[in-house]
């Protein structure tokens, strides 16, 4: 075999990986990649505005896709910006892979212009970060670090190039891929499952992200009706049941306590699938009384107070409720009380509640459950969602109601802000066939807004919706909540509209309750890049607090 530069190899592996995209910044110290990258026919470099927008890019990508996302960023201040993605898709539990360059080895031992431990710096945040020593590694760190990303639980990997190693020599070799194992849990770990489910009146089932992650949407459908009895999303798992099922019992997921924990309360046996702390902890839904736990997921539970397990089942989710479902011992048949359902159906789709404020020549200001039901009447079932982190989060969490597993993406783990306008660029390279829509509050839009450039420039198609109300609602929320007055939350925006016009795409704003409709379904129906701002009225947090907190069921 003929000796290649490095980064020729490198970029060899990475097409073996069967990588498409890598999403990142150019700097000195990766160069050598960048100018090997230029060669390749398989992967497109894409060139973004702020590295922060290249990992949640990769983020969203390999949420979608379930093939690692890959970023690129040079040393120093490069890397410290992939930082907050990077520990996004950690958390969230999608698969990605950080590659960054650094100083060359005969300067690491002394102080040296940029340089910093970034290893060290991206260990808490990863799964596995190395610095490649020996340049004839490559090709074992690079198929490593891949399975690493994507073998459950899915996460982050980096890896550091240092510049000399870079443009070394090295022989041309490529390591073969191989399918991720799996397992199954024995079948007296499962008779033991089904025994404690035909032991119970009431078992309830909490679907997490593991589901999605596993493609299990159609298998715990089929063996919640094999059983009948109730399921309830945590954000991450939003469409796994569809909306008018029967079964469904909504978002849980809420630390204020939500309708839907009176379901929980009542139970005496919970069966938790793909279940992950990240998403809600025990704390909140398990307090009093603590039901015993059917754990239902690819890795053993964590250790919790509130998580007594009492049957374990670790392998592919899969299989195992296809096992369940065909050798369960009969149904259950049973919902909560007092027409929880009925009740929980009603107050997402807003009937029976405090209606809209009569239009009136001055109103102008929306709430935002009103833009989200709108927004679900118009588009497709096949859209994809992507929410930033804010007040408006937990309205998407509570009341949209996807079609469909996967189609909303929500930063639970980590809940960064910023990563939505990013996040639909890695949904579009990830998903070209299918509508996107990003929706961020103006807290979170001008932390990557950057990236409208990117989107342009690629000839993207996607619509961004800004809630605009000039403060950090969801602090303004809580601070409220808890002290009964707010502090430093507010803030002053550009014009939106000039903004996205000054990048070239078509920006549109609502002035009035009455033109929501019209310019949601114009916008949802452009074949390009389009911004909305709304402004929004959000005393409705305030009364949803209260609201919860005076009716939810006695614990």
């Amino acid at each position: 075999m003929k000796d290649l530069k490095t980064t020729d190899v490198m970029v060899k592996c990475l097409e073996n990986e069967g990588v498409k995209y890598i999403f990142g910044i150019p700097g000195e110290e990766n160069i050598d990649l960048i100018h090997s990258l230029s060669f390749s026919d398989k992967i497109q470099f894409v060139a973004v505005r702020h590295e922060q927008g290249a990992a949640f890019m990769a983020d969203v990508y390999g949420r979608l896709t379930g093939k690692a996302g890959v970023c690129l960023a040079t040393l120093g201040p490069g890397a410290t910006n992939l930082i907050t993605g990077i520990g996004d898709a950690n958390l969230d539990r999608a698969p990605l892979v950080a590659i960054t360059g650094q100083a060359g080895l005969e300067r690491m031992h002394k102080e040296s212009h940029q340089y910093i431990d970034v290893v060290a710096m991206f260990t808490p945040v990863t799964k596995w970060s190395i610095q490649v020593k020996r340049p004839e590694t490559i090709p074992e760190i690079v198929r490593k670090a891949f399975k690493l990303a994507e073998m459950e639980k899915p996460g982050a990997v980096h890896i550091e190039l240092p510049e000399d190693i870079a443009a070394d020599d090295i022989e041309d070799t490529i390591l073969p891929t191989t399918a991720l194992p799996k397992s199954v849990p024995t079948v007296d770990n499962m008779e033991k499952a089904i025994e404690l489910i035909q032991q119970s009146k009431k078992p309830f089932i909490i679907a997490g992200n593991g589901v999605i992650r596993q493609e299990a949407a159609v298998s715990l459908q089929k063996f919640a009706e094999s059983i009948n009895v109730p399921v309830a999303h945590t954000f991450m798992a939003k469409g796994v049941l569809p909306p008018d099922h029967p079964l469904n019992m909504y978002t849980v997921g809420l630390q204020m306590k939500d309708f839907v924990l009176c379901g929980i309360h009542e139970a005496d046996l919970i069966i938790a699938v793909g279940y992950d702390f990240i998403e809600y902890l025990p704390m909140y839904w398990n307090e009093t009384d603590p039901k015993q736990i059917v754990h239902i997921d690819t890795q053993a539970a964590e250790v919790d107070l509130h998580y007594p397990v009492a049957s374990e089942l670790v392998g592919d989710i899969r299989s195992t409720l296809e096992y369940l479902t065909q050798n369960h011992k009969g149904t259950k048949g049973w919902m909560p009380g007092d027409e929880l359902h009925q009740k929980l159906k009603e107050e997402l789709a807003g009937i029976n509640k405090e209606p809209e404020p009569r239009i009136t020549s001055d109103t102008t200001k929306i709430k935002i459950k009103t833009v989200l039901n709108q927004l679900q009447k118009i588009v497709k079932d096949n859209t994809i969602v992507i929410s930033d982190v804010g007040a408006h989060k937990m309205w998407i969490a509570r009341n949209y109601q996807p079609k469909l597993p996967n189609r909303v993406i929500i930063s639970n783990g980590f809940a960064s802000m910023g990563i939505a306008l990013p996040g639909a660029i890695g949904a579009k390279f990830a998903c070209p066939d299918d509508p996107v829509v990003c929706i961020m509050g103006d807290g979170g839009f001008l932390m990557n807004g950057a990236e409208i450039e990117t989107a342009k420039r690629l000839g993207l198609a996607f619509t961004i919706i800004v809630l605009s109300d000039s403060k950090y609602g969801l602090i303004d929320w809580k601070l409220k909540n808890r002290f009964n007055e707010s502090f430093g939350i507010d803030f002053q925006n550009p014009d939106l509209i000039r903004l996205a016009e000054s990048f070239g795409i078509a920006g549109m704003r609502v002035n009035h309750p009455s033109e929501l409709e019209s310019i949601l379904t114009k916008a949802v129906n452009m074949n390009e890049v389009v911004l909305v701002e709304i402004p929004i009225d959000n005393k409705e947090n305030l009364k949803l607090s209260k609201h919860l907190g005076k009716h939810i069921c006695r614990q």
